[in-house]
């Protein structure tokens, strides 16, 4: 089974690794319209710049109808075109650029971050020592969940008991 998601894996990797570079995006972009329209000028007939701006149009979805394909090799070509600018690299770049405009300003750096797990662990082991003078004993910690990652989710947490419906004052 492993044998056989290995291609998918990999696919997987190569789009990751794709949608997180903005250079990578634009250049593919810009790559598949200049592709799309040498091809269909060779298989339409068309001059270069008409190609590129048959290119344009179709990636972009606007079809003003000015110039279509009229063979079956570039009604394939706008199918494929229009299926790759629309599913992957359009929503690729638009992700791309929305996630860099929605930014976190209250989240803790990663020094932040490492502090305040020191910071705990320092607290965790001062009150036990202090319980341990006391002759007083510490519930166990819960089991750690391993983190996979920036926005895994957080360990499941305990109902509270409330049914979170709100009774009315008077």
């Amino acid at each position: 089974m492993e044998l056989v998601l290995l291609p998918f894996r990999w696919v997987y990797q190569a789009l990751v690794w794709f949608a997180n570079s903005p250079r990578t995006l634009i250049t593919s972009y810009l790559l598949m319209i200049v592709v799309a329209g040498v091809i269909y000028g060779e298989v339409e007939d068309r001059s270069p710049a008409d190609a590129v701006w048959w290119a344009v149009v179709t990636a972009s979805t606007v079809g003003y109808g000015d110039i279509s394909p009229t063979t079956w090799a570039g009604r394939t070509l706008a199918a494929l075109l229009i299926s790759t600018m629309v599913l992957l690299v359009i929503p690729l770049i638009t992700a791309h650029f929305a996630s860099r405009l929605i930014v976190d300003d209250n989240a803790f750096e990663h020094e932040e971050q490492e502090q305040l797990k020191a910071d705990v662990r320092r607290m965790r082991a001062l009150l036990e020592e202090l319980a341990a003078r006391q002759g007083i004993d510490l519930p166990p910690l819960p089991p750690t969940q391993p983190v996979s990652g920036p926005g895994s989710a957080a360990p499941p947490v305990a109902p509270s008991g409330r049914s979170g419906t709100r009774r009315r004052r008077w």
